[in-house]
């Protein structure tokens, strides 16, 4: 399949640009070959001794992968590769407002060889989970999808960064496909001493981001999923505002000059100054391109504010520190912690929450235990040993 026709129809699927979607693809066929070249992996371990023990990784049988609206084609191939790597069969269920890229990546598998009923997609919104989770048959569900996992990631940006990259890894940490990302870092905090630079460098770039035509290679930020996700977030500007925030920037809704884009779900991305840790927009799930900043003094003070979470997918910091930069990702409390970058992903490493932000992980070595299970078997090539 051509990888730019299938990037295109995922812009059509989603609404993020077509430079995001040619990445997510990409992300996609890696995955696929990463799993791939683990599958032969999955051997038994002996353990010679007189009476010798042996494991087999077996799989498990029908899983099941629900996916969410974001990264349609990327999370498919997430769920589907290592199911079959260990020997699964796989449902998908797309959500109903991207169901296109699942089904090409299925049709994919389909003329790569798989043998028909290994890997099937099943269109259809909640009641069709709900079913497909109770199904008697199903040994497994992965569930990517509207529960709030994320839940405002913190970014830490101390005094002794090097600016211009805390700046891009702030505006990756926030508006990637919209800002609608599980792991977004929305809550920015950053030193006292220079909140004023960041601001300054922070808006200047943000108020630069070409808003419009996904399909375009020069846009870098599409049109959020739906009317309501739209008016969700502009929402939260709204109530920003009226707890005591304060607009830098954006926070509107945006009309491309191409008329035929004018009924488009676009806003402006929007900086939020003047935020507190009690402010709806610091607490709450936004999912959307608004990032809240928020001053701080001392390590151990952010760390406690940024900590004073029930979710803990993600996190960042940016310092030229390396011993400040090790010891506090081991303090943050989230899945992961980026260092001196932010949303960068890699498949061969695993990715996950802590606390309420999800069970098991993602990619890895570490979800092929997810989608097997381990037999022990012994063997004693003599006579038995009995007490009796």
């Amino acid at each position: 399949r051509d990888e730019r026709n299938i990037a295109r129809l995922e812009v059509i699927n989603n609404g993020k640009t077509v430079t995001e979607t040619l990445c997510d693809v990409d992300a996609a066929w890696q995955c696929i070959e990463y799993y791939a070249g683990l599958a032969p992996t999955l051997q038994t371990h002996p353990a010679p001794r007189g009476t010798f023990a042996y494991t087999r990784r077996e799989p498990l049988g029908v899983c099941v992968g629900i996916l969410a609206w974001n990264y349609p084609i990327m999370l498919a191939a997430w769920k589907c590769s290592p199911a079959l790597a260990c020997g699964n069969a796989m449902v998908l269920k797309p959500s109903p407002m991207t169901p296109v890229t699942c089904v090409i990546l299925a049709e994919i598998f389909h003329e790569a060889g798989v043998p028909v009923g290994l890997v099937n997609v099943v269109q259809g919104g909640a009641e069709t989970g709900s079913l497909l989770c109770r199904h008697p048959s199903v040994a497994k569900v992965s569930f990517t999808g509207s529960v709030p996992t994320g839940k405002k990631s913190p970014l830490l940006i101390f005094k002794d960064c090097e600016m211009e990259n805390a700046v891009r890894g702030a505006l990756m940490a926030n508006f990637l496909t919209q800002g609608q990302v599980c792991t977004n870092g929305t809550r920015v905090f950053v030193q006292r001493e220079i909140l004023p630079k960041f601001l300054e460098e922070v808006v200047k770039r943000t108020k630069a981001i070409a808003v419009g035509d996904p399909l375009l290679a020069d846009t870098r930020m599409g049109a959020l999923i739906s009317r309501p996700q739209l008016d969700k977030v502009l929402g939260f500007v709204a109530q920003a505002k009226k707890e005591g925030a304060r607009v830098l920037c954006g926070g509107e809704t945006f009309a491309p000059s191409d008329p035929k884009l004018k009924n488009g779900f676009f806003m402006s991305p929007c900086i939020l100054d003047n935020c507190r840790d009690d402010m709806t927009c610091v607490k709450e799930e936004i999912f959307g391109p608004v990032m809240s900043v928020l001053p701080f003094d001392t390590e151990e003070e952010v760390l406690q504010r940024a900590n004073n979470t029930t979710f803990g997918l993600a996190s960042g910091v940016f310092t030229r520190d390396i011993s400040r930069a090790h010891r506090v990702a081991a303090n943050l409390e989230a899945g992961t912690c980026f260092i001196n970058t932010y949303s960068v992903s890699s498949v061969e490493v695993p990715f996950g929450g802590y606390k309420m932000s999800g069970f098991g992980r993602e990619n890895g070595e570490a979800t092929m235990e997810d989608y097997s299970q381990l037999k022990t078997v012994y063997v004693e090539m003599g006579d038995v040993d009995s007490l009796f």
